[in-house]
């Protein structure tokens, strides 16, 4: 069995001592950014998601409008969050990645962490608009639970009549 030579797994010898050898393993940062422009979105065509377009009209003539709005606004902000949540990662990473200015020991990852916490903040704050969403639905049953029972009860389809054969 024959022993690697010095440099063979990335790392050199020093002074020919097997103790005093280093690693230094290759660094590489991804970012995948997404260009978009100020058009208006074309058929077919792509282009920035606008507020208007994430939540229906606010017209609140039925139970089935009220829970629709809720339904779209937590389903808006659950994913809000999370795309929130990823780009802070990405930023912490980002930045991580940028000397510290003083040479200090993971400088630059703490100075990262104090950027992105702001964001993981806004992305909580999307999760919380999130419950709030379902629980404002949730609310607007429990206190008209009577007069919805009651369209409810008088929006039921009457009874077809059965056959009776017995009766001849």
């Amino acid at each position: 069995m024959s022993t690697p030579t010095a440099g063979a797994n990335g790392s050199q010898a020093k002074n020919g001592s097997k103790f005093g050898a280093t690693f230094s393993p290759g660094f590489t940062v991804n970012v995948n950014a997404n260009r978009t422009t100020n058009a208006p979105m074309q058929q077919g065509g792509s282009g920035p998601a606008r507020a208007e377009h994430l939540l229906p009209a606010p017209e609140f003539t039925s139970p089935a409008q009220v829970r629709n709005y809720c339904n779209s606004l937590r389903a808006a902000a659950v994913t809000l969050s999370i795309e929130v949540a990823m780009g802070a990662e990405i930023l912490k990473g980002v930045l991580a990645a940028v000397p510290d200015p003083e040479g200090r020991a993971f400088g630059s990852r703490v100075r990262a962490a104090k950027v992105a916490r702001k964001l993981n903040k806004a992305a909580d704050s999307l999760r919380d608009a999130a419950k709030n969403a379902a629980a404002a639905y949730s609310s607007f049953q429990q206190e008209y639970e009577e007069e919805i029972n009651r369209v409810r009860h008088r929006a039921r389809r009457p009874q077809q009549p059965t056959m009776n054969w017995a009766q001849q």
